[in-house]
């Protein structure tokens, strides 16, 4: 059986990332904000990236830093809400990304934070796209990621048991 020549002039289409050489890990801490608006229903603040991803205030913990107190800054960094309680720590989300040839795992702590004080008074960063506050029910679907959204379903549960 013969083989047909290669057609002159044709690129290869398909190109592949390059190698990755070495495995990193980073720890990144957030909150889910809730509050209560005047009749009483549970509001959910969340922030839109530069890619109009719905998501949770959240960054790198620093050096000397526990989890707690930087998903306490990140908040006042990128929403510009001055008055919090963090109450309690609802759990962690795994995942794992490509950054160039740098595989980073990544660990992510989430809290439980009730807005406290003037709520509507946001501050939000320059670069993210937008910021808001939904009703609960809305906030789970409007999320983009499924890990961080059961975490609200416990957290939405825990504000029920607490009477908050």
């Amino acid at each position: 059986m013969k083989r047909p020549k290669p057609i002159q002039g044709i690129k290869r289409l398909v190109s592949r990332p390059p190698a990755i050489t070495e495995a990193v890990s980073e720890t990144t801490s957030g909150g889910i904000i809730f509050r209560r608006n005047k009749s009483g229903q549970t509001e959910i603040l969340l922030i839109q990236d530069v890619k109009k991803r719905w998501t949770i205030p959240k960054g790198h913990v620093e050096p000397g830093e526990e989890p707690r107190e930087t998903a306490q800054r990140e908040i006042q960094e990128e929403t510009g809400l001055k008055q919090m309680r963090v109450l309690n720590w609802l759990g962690k989300v795994n995942f794992r990304y490509r950054r160039n040839k740098t595989l980073v795992l990544m660990v992510m702590h989430i809290y439980l934070v009730e807005a406290l004080g003037d709520s509507n008074a946001l501050k939000p960063e320059d670069w993210l796209s937008d910021i808001k506050w939904f009703p609960a029910n809305e906030a789970i679907d409007k999320i983009e990621y499924e890990d961080i959204s059961k975490l609200m379903l416990l957290g939405l549960r825990s504000i029920r048991e607490q009477g908050r």
